[in-house]
This record gives C-alpha cells, sequence and structure tokens, in this order.
C-alpha cells in the first residue's frame, strides 16, 4: 500500500505543531544556509512580517548544488530531532528560483479549499437521509 499523498504545508506552519511526526509534506522557501557535514540545509520564507525557517535533512538527496539564495521545493517527512526541533527529511528537493511565491502560496490555499469542499459534499452525500 502507498503512503497519503505530501500535502503542501507553508513553512509557518511546519514549527507550529499543525504537522505530525511522521507526516509527508511539502514545503517551500529560500536556501538560507547548507551544511554538508551534517547534511542539513535551512529554508526561509516570510510571513506577516517574520522570517520563518525550516530545519531540511538533506541526506537522501545529496549530493545536489545547493544555491545559496535561491527559492526551493522539497518533499519529505516530518521528524523530531535532538537540538533541532522538527525538521523535514528530505526525499525530492528542487530548485525552482524565479518561482512566484505569492502565486504559489494563492494555488496552495485555493487546493485546500477545494479539498475541503469536496470532503463537506462527500460527508454530506453519505450521511443517509431521515426515514418519515
Amino acid at each position: 500500500m502507498l503512503p497519503a499523498a505530501a500535502v503542501f504545508h507553508f513553512p509557518w506552519e511546519i514549527n507550529s505543531g499543525a504537522v505530525q511526526e511522521g507526516e509527508s509534506v511539502r514545503t517551500f522557501g529560500r536556501l538560507a544556509c547548507y551544511d554538508p557535514e551534517v547534511s542539513e540545509a535551512t529554508l526561509s520564507a516570510q510571513h506577516a512580517s517574520k522570517e520563518h525557517h525550516v530545519v531540511i535533512h538533506t541526506m537522501f538527496v545529496e549530493p545536489f548544488n545547493p544555491i545559496i539564495g535561491a527559492q526551493y521545493i522539497v518533499l519529505g517527512e516530518i521528524e523530531n530531532a535532538k537540538g533541532v526541533g522538527v525538521m523535514v527529511r528530505a526525499r525530492v528537493l528542487n530548485c525552482v528560483d524565479g518561482v512566484n511565491t505569492a502565486l504559489l502560496q494563492k494555488a496552495i490555499n485555493e487546493q485546500r479549499s477545494f479539498f475541503r469542499e469536496r470532503d463537506h459534499k462527500q460527508s454530506d452525500a453519505a450521511q443517509p437521509a431521515h426515514a418519515t
């Protein structure tokens, strides 16, 4: 059986506890730093005048050519690491420099809205009508 599809989460949601350990996620951000010695990178994103950072474990995607300041999308699983807190163990790490992040955020919100509406309709259809 295949695992559930990874859901897009904003970087500020990953460290807020909205995501459970072991859950598959997709997220994005600018590559702020990369330490090949410990296979860790940090993605950053701006939201509500605050800088949010997500630690990425890069062992499974190495070697890769890190471009500091470039935009990246990551697909991986959430882990709790000692000394770091929440981190994403990357399975895919793609440079998408030049992507319009405002448009990406809008697309993620539209996708979430669609899934909520679809799930609501499915739960309404599953409830039997009252017999009179």
